[in-house]
């Protein structure tokens, strides 16, 4: 694909601008789960992977993603629905494990607010999610999903330095005060909303 932009720009322009504005008029979200569906139609395993977790990032539920690949049976067949579920399975998301499915969102208790100093980044694992926790020198208190954007990888404490976080899959790079990603890709990390109760951090998923 990469030569053929380069010696045929013309018409291959044409055809990423008609991708680029193709369903400007659908909200992120309706986007997003049509993009999965396409993905496991051509069964493009990195592409699903990547998709389903911009279609999480947009705010899609597990239900959500589900009912999608399930209305679109007639299109998929059995084949590719089973052929997108076990891709679920191996990436062990907590949203479609069964346990969950039927779970609504509540806040989980993190650190003890103390814990966490002023320009401090730290890693946490509670119930089966990490979670970066960044708090600015002037006392602003970020909680990010540790899972790459990307193809939701999970991004170890490891591979902070400084304010750079790496994803080490494929070298995301995103700048940890912010969330934003500042190399290779363009999408940020996840935000988890955050509450402070009794000198305890909360954050919400």
């Amino acid at each position: 694909m990469n030569y053929l932009v380069r010696v045929r720009p013309g018409p291959f322009g044409h055809y990423f601008r008609f991708l680029k504005e193709a369903g400007t008029h659908l909200d992120p979200r309706t986007r997003a789960l049509i993009s999965v569906i396409t993905k496991v139609h051509a069964q493009t395993e990195r592409g699903f992977r990547q998709y389903l977790a911009r279609a999480l990032r947009e705010g899609c539920s597990a239900q959500e993603i589900l009912d999608a690949l399930l209305m679109a049976f007639p299109a998929l067949g059995l084949t590719r629905i089973t052929w997108a579920v076990d891709i679920l399975l191996a990436m062990d998301l907590p949203e479609f494990r069964p346990e969950n499915l039927g779970a609504q969102g509540h806040w989980h208790d993190l650190v003890a607010e103390a814990d966490l100093a002023p320009g401090a980044t730290i890693r946490v694992e509670k119930d089966g999610r990490g979670v970066f926790l960044h708090r600015s020198m002037e006392g602003e208190i970020r909680a990010y999903d540790s899972r790459c954007p990307h193809q939701v990888t999970d991004i170890p404490h490891l591979a902070l330095e400084g304010s750079r976080l790496t994803c080490p899959k494929h070298g995301w790079v995103f700048d940890i005060a912010t969330g934003h990603c500042i190399e290779k890709g363009e999408s940020p990390l996840l935000l988890r909303s955050t509450r402070l109760r009794e000198g305890r951090l909360e954050a919400f998923w």
